[in-house]
């Protein structure tokens, strides 16, 4: 299984090199992102591991060139930036996850396999799901509610059809991370919360019936009113 690193600290990426190879991964390396996106752009790759602070072009906006020609490559992103307004920015550019430095290589291995294991996965897919009033194109990547038209990026649209497909049941934030951003939860961190609020407004502003609810203590629940 082939991997693309991208990480211009000469010492970091040896250390994730080897510890990959010893792993039994190819590894493709790259010490800038403009060469990282033509890598990834020529070659297919079960995951990218890419730092953000790069020359050339940054891991934010390497995901987002990515994510714009339309690759689907799994993404994590490896940086020092742990702070909440970071990761978001990090998870609207396109990364499936984000690992702060410094963090221990068992961690790293096991984003790795976790995002190659669903990146080969031949998984069940729904072309539409419909509840309330909401219709999701699952092909399309569209939303619409009542017939109008919802603009959602690409993590507020997995939320979505997460709640979508637990509708009626109080999902807890550990759930909800774990499987929107496939991370352990971090009970420090808001960012489940950061992005309900973002696609309640969405959503639920402008029409009569509210859809997506606080449990307060428990977790969030798509049910209508």
């Amino acid at each position: 299984m082939k991997l693309l690193v991208v990480e211009d600290e000469f010492k970091t990426l040896q250390a994730i090199q080897q510890g990959l190879e010893e792993s039994q991964f190819e590894v493709d390396i790259a010490y800038d992102g403009l060469i990282a996106k033509r890598l990834a752009l020529k070659n297919n790759y079960a995951a990218i591991i890419s730092d953000v602070i790069l020359p050339g072009l940054n891991g934010f906006e390497l995901c987002r060139q990515l994510r714009s020609e339309g690759l689907t490559t799994p993404i994590l992103l490896l940086t020092a930036m742990g702070e909440v307004d970071d990761k978001i920015s990090g998870f609207d550019s396109g990364a499936d996850q984000y690992l702060t430095k410094p963090f221990h290589f068992s961690e790293l291995l096991a984003r790795v396999r976790s995002l190659t294991k669903r990146s080969t996965q031949v998984a069940m897919t729904y072309q539409a799901l419909r509840y309330g009033g909401v219709e999701m194109n699952l092909d399309a990547k569209t939303v619409t509610r009542d017939g109008q038209p919802i603009d959602l990026t690409a993590r507020e649209f997995a939320l979505l059809e997460f709640l979508m497909r637990n509708q009626g049941r109080v999902l807890s934030k550990p759930a909800i991370a774990e499987h929107v951003w496939d991370q352990n939860f971090d009970t420090g961190t808001n960012v489940v919360e950061v992005y309900i609020n973002y696609l309640r407004k969405k959503m639920d502003r402008g029409f009569p019936k509210k859809l997506i609810h606080t449990h307060f203590g428990m977790g969030y629940i798509l049910k209508e009113e």
